[in-house]
């Protein structure tokens, strides 16, 4: 049996987790699962299908197996986005909302064209503030940090036992004791004294204190474990310095950095990891100016350090003229953006840091397409092509350098690049990318007036639209498959009134080679076996010619079907 178990199954990598994803997208979760485990024995640690595997353990309720496969997803490539948004799923589901929170930030500032990281962020701060009672029973008035009472439940799992459990009997005794001095309990808990006095505030609220959350659990004994929580690990919290920033702290500490000429690595590294995560949620925060001028402080100060302070010296001064240049082109400076980026690109050239190049090729190329200059954007990306490391890179890649070229009117080379996205879609069995791929083809086509296999790639791209079930997609292609039939279908009605002409030039000829027959009656014989050449050949044309002009007849009519379908489509749309 366990030999079995490990044999090879019969197919390819492509075709399992092409079918696994359609089964996905029905429902049927456990088939496509087995599709997943078979691609799995193929292609060991996979990572795009470990995530797709992962989305079937979590559709299945088993968060465990599914956290696995994410964070197996991330072991080779920590900046993976779909892992990161896979993992930030799975721990919003498990109700761990601060830290999918956390993986939603990390994944949004790596690809903040993504709509979804954007959206996994809203609904993670949302639900983090509801956690502890309803919005219209709780008025908000406090905009401290609240994510401590997170922290407090995964403590309280880790140490059940210990923990005190408050009752309504100890609700009474808790207001008899006595009040610790405020100046000294506010110096212990730091900014969290803020969140203690917001704690103690809901306590006043009879509604909310009775009322329970979907587990099951009293807000009351939530509230009241909080406070109890922090009466007593107050000191801890002092001693460990949590992730609540204390404003004080941070600039006595930058105080000290600029009086000491000798910096410990470790806090030089700390200082760096800091501004860095600052610049990062700055910009993901929609705060681009704060971003830019933390960026270029952190630049100069770095940039008067010595290589053996910051051994990667040059290479976090290319991340920060990245951060520069991603700030700046959020606010409009597209020149400016530019130059930060170049200036990316030239610092990783000089210190042979191949991602860092990528990374700087990719932007430079962003910035390009957004101001219109598709040329350098083409060239841009592709010197990059050759530095993707997965096929989904490369997908994307060469769709982007296809749309560009379709931008310059550049029809042919579109086409080709088009194909090329669409068949590195399919080796990644990317349904989503395979449309847009597909589509890019059709439009390349048209241009091309090549109409008929624009209306083929059209429906190709239809039916992998309503695979995925995106309507807006399936509304624009019906829209261009009925432009598409009415320009074939005039292509069509023009030949067909050309169509007699050439007869009438072959009947003119056949004349001629008669009287040239009569004249040259010495040379009969051979000029008798040549005209009967002739004729036959003439008759296999004209034969030929009658066979097509029938096809295009055949064509025609199912065009016109073609375009009444599109129509009846879009009247029942709209």
């Amino acid at each position: 049996m366990a030999a079995a178990a490990d044999t090879v199954p019969a197919g390819t990598f492509p075709s399992f987790m092409a079918e696994g994803t359609l089964l996905c997208r029905r429902g049927e979760y456990d088939k496509a699962l087995a599709c997943f485990n078979n691609a799995l024995k193929l292609r060991a640690g996979d990572k795009h299908c470990l995530v797709a595997r992962s989305k079937c353990y979590l559709k299945l309720g088993d968060t465990e197996n599914s956290l696995k496969d994410a964070e197996a997803s991330l072991q080779d490539d920590k900046t993976f986005s779909k892992g990161l948004y896979q993992k930030a799923e799975t721990l919003y589901t498990m109700g761990d909302f601060e830290f999918a929170l956390v993986f939603y930030h990390r994944g949004y500032r790596l690809r903040p064209e993504l709509q979804e990281f954007k959206l996994g962020i809203e609904k993670s701060q949302e639900a983090i503030v509801n956690c502890i009672g309803s919005p219209s029973s709780v008025k908000l008035e406090n905009k401290e940090d609240l994510c401590f009472i997170s922290r407090q439940a995964e403590s309280k799992k880790a140490n059940q036992k210990a923990q005190i459990k408050l009752t309504k009997d100890q609700k009474w005794t808790r207001k008899q004791e006595p009040v610790r001095n405020p100046k000294t309990e506010r110096q212990l808990l730091g900014e969290l004294y803020a969140d203690k006095a917001y704690l103690e505030k809901l306590l006043k609220d009879k509604d909310l204190m009775e009322s329970s959350t979907k587990q099951g659990i009293k807000i009351a004994d939530l509230v009241l474990s909080g406070i109890a929580y922090l009466d007593t690990r107050s000191e801890f919290w002092q001693q460990q310095k949590p992730i609540y920033a204390r404003v004080r702290e941070r600039k006595l500490r930058q105080q000290r950095w600029i009086r000491d000429k000798k910096r410990k690595p470790a806090e030089v590294g700390r200082y760096i990891v800091k501004s860095m995560e600052d610049i990062d949620m700055l910009l993901t925060g929609d705060c681009p100016e704060e971003s830019c001028k933390k960026a270029q402080r952190v630049l100069k100060r770095i940039q008067g350090w010595s290589d053996d302070e910051v051994p990667n010296k040059n290479e976090l001064i290319g991340n920060l003229h990245s951060c520069i240049g991603n700030a700046q082109l959020e606010m409009g400076q597209v020149e400016a953006a530019l130059q930060s980026h170049k200036m990316d690109l030239e610092f990783a050239r000089q210190n042979n840091l191949p991602d860092a190049v990528s990374r700087a090729l990719d932007n430079i190329g962003r910035v390009y397409a957004r101001i219109g200059k598709f040329q350098q954007a083409i060239d841009t990306w592709e010197e990059k092509i050759p530095m993707a490391k997965s096929s989904l890179e490369k997908t994307w890649l060469f769709h982007e350098v296809g749309r560009c070229y379709l931008e310059l009117n550049k029809a042919e080379a579109a086409q080709n690049y088009g194909q090329k996205s669409l068949q590195s879609a399919d080796e990644e069995g990317d349904v989503e990318w395979q449309l847009h791929a597909t589509v890019l083809v059709a439009q390349a086509q048209v241009k091309l007036n090549d109409y008929w296999s624009a209306i083929m790639n059209f429906e190709k791209a239809l039916e992998k639209a309503k695979l995925i079930h995106n309507e807006a997609a399936q509304k624009a292609i019906i829209n261009s498959l009925d432009d598409v039939s009415k320009s074939f279908i005039e292509e069509l009605e023009e030949r067909e009134t050309t169509v007699d002409t050439p007869a009438d030039d072959d009947f003119g000829s056949e004349n001629a080679k008669d009287d040239i027959f009569e004249k040259d009656r010495e040379e009969s014989e051979q000029s008798t076996e040549n005209q009967e050449d002739e004729k036959e050949k003439e008759d296999a044309r004209n034969r030929k010619d009658e066979d097509e002009t029938i096809k295009k007849g055949e064509m025609h009519k199912k065009i016109k079907r073609t375009g009444a379908k599109g129509k009846r489509r879009d009247g029942k749309e709209k």
